[in-house]
């Protein structure tokens, strides 16, 4: 039974309190902010009431709990969602960004509890985004944030629905604000020698900078992971050496092992041959600071590129307005850190590597990632594929026999193979002749026989057979390609 009391006792002052029973037969208590005991009482009533209707399944006890969940305040849930992202192992700067991210849209559109946010707020702030001129992976990013958010508080009862299933995020590549560009082999060889005979930049000298450029193209890590590297890290005893990265400083929180050449090998181990096992590979500089360095970098490369041609007005005019070694080429790619890692697929899929190594050596999610990005730079074979197949739309069958082409449909799939068989197989019976040497219009005349399916192998046998003795006529094709029962 609902019983009212205050703590202290009957005369004590202060509010009621109320108890009861719930649903699942546990005592309550709960203070009911009055000093007038029959209002306190008939609070307590109406709980004992509701905790009957629970246990009777007239209301719905999850549902109710979802209720007041749905109260508490966004701060509160996002508490709980920082500790969900840090067991999911994910990065700091990852959970800072979300947090942030959660927090901005949550202040635009006045949202203060869990039951507040809705489509119509998150619109307006993506809207407030367009019109401050942001990129689509900006407001990207921002709408990934708060829709696993609502996500989150969905699958864990907190929401009755997700209320932003209905926000679609915008495509990246249809406003991709910044692009990287690669670098020539050209471009690289003048970068090396600058940067190896520069001056020291960010606490790095250049020797150093030099090595950690070559690693990150020939590995393809990004900044962090290059930053993870320590001296146990590195396996130059094995064929060929190799690189490791633990999964706690990957993207995709799994262990990568990148193959280096013999020639980097060999130049890293002289680098760290004084550094502790558990020191830095490369004492990089803060992750701001890492563009501005490769770019003066690039900048001194360039500089001397234009030096050489001093003495030629004509070409030191011509190296000036073009785009050799610049930060940022005509087409508006920048150079920043990351497009050495850009480079190192560019390279590769160069090179004709399949692009399923590209996608191994670049740790993509999927294929479709690799050939998006990189795609267009695979040795092209369409030319040469169209000039192949004029010969099938021009050429006739027995021409395409007669020239070898037989070869060339043996290359293609199981399937292409048959038609292509069956397109010449019926013309050579259109144009061939009787095995007793008649032709014209006596052989046309002529009534084909009605052959029974069980003698139709012996007999277009015993035909071949006697086509062959006489050395006249075609001989007939294999039965088990003409007829697929046989």
């Amino acid at each position: 039974m609902a019983s009212v009391y205050k703590r202290g006792g009957k005369r004590a002052k202060g509010n009621w309190i109320a108890s009861w029973s719930d649903h699942q037969g546990r005592r309550k208590t709960k203070c009911t902010r009055t000093t007038d005991k029959a209002t306190a009482t008939r609070i307590a009533r109406k709980h004992e009431a509701d905790a009957a209707l629970r246990r009777d399944g007239v209301i719905d006890p999850t549902l109710d709990a979802i209720s007041k969940e749905s109260q508490r305040s966004i701060e509160l849930h996002l508490t709980d969602f920082e500790s969900k992202m840090r067991a999911a192992n994910r990065t700091d700067k990852h959970i800072v960004s979300t947090l942030r991210f959660i927090r901005w849209v949550a202040e635009h559109a006045e949202f203060k509890m869990a039951a507040d946010i809705d489509a119509d707020g998150v619109n307006r702030y993506v809207g407030k985004l367009r019109d401050e001129g942001r990129a689509a992976r900006t407001i990207q990013a921002h709408l990934n944030a708060i829709k696993a958010f609502t996500k989150w508080l969905t699958e864990h009862h907190k929401l009755p629905r997700d209320p932003l299933a209905s926000v679609k995020k915008p495509n990246p590549k249809a406003d991709r604000r910044r692009e990287r560009r690669i670098l020539l082999p050209e471009e690289w060889w003048l970068l090396e020698t600058a940067t190896e005979a520069g001056p020291v930049r960010y606490g790095m000298m250049g020797s150093e900078r030099l090595l950690l450029y070559r690693t990150a193209i020939q590995t393809g890590l990004r900044s962090n992971e290059l930053r993870s590297l320590t001296r146990g890290r590195l396996y130059f005893d094995s064929d060929p050496p190799y690189i490791t990265c633990k999964a706690g400083a990957t993207k995709n929180r799994k262990d990568a092992q990148q193959y280096i050449q013999p020639e980097l090998a060999v130049d890293l181990k002289a680098h760290i041959a004084t550094k502790a096992p558990k020191a830095p590979v490369f004492s990089l500089p803060h992750e701001s600071n890492l563009a501005r360095m490769l770019r003066d970098d690039l900048a001194e490369a360039r500089k001397q590129w234009l030096a050489d041609a001093k003495d030629d007005p004509q070409e030191y005019a011509q190296r000036g307005q073009s785009d050799f070694l610049a930060d940022t080429n005509h087409e508006g790619e920048i150079s920043d850190f990351h497009c050495l890692r850009h480079t190192c697929g560019a390279w590769l899929a160069m090179t004709g590597a399949h692009p399923k190594v590209v996608q191994q050596v670049m740790r993509h999610q999927s294929i479709t990632l690799t050939m998006d990005t990189y795609g267009h730079l695979f040795p092209g074979q369409e030319a040469d594929a169209v000039a192949r197949m004029r010969q099938m739309l021009v050429d006739p069958p027995e021409a395409l026999r007669a020239t070898g082409t037989d070869s060339a449909i043996g290359n293609m799939p199981k399937s292409a193979q048959r038609q292509a068989q069956r397109a010449g197989r019926e013309t050579g019976r259109q144009n061939a002749s009787g095995c007793d040497g008649r032709r014209g219009d006596d052989a046309q005349e002529e009534t084909p026989k009605p052959l029974q399916i069980a003698d139709l192998g012996d007999c277009v046998r015993r035909s071949a057979m006697d086509c062959d003795s006489s050395g006249g006529g075609i001989r007939t094709p294999d039965t088990r390609i003409m007829i697929p029962l046989l």
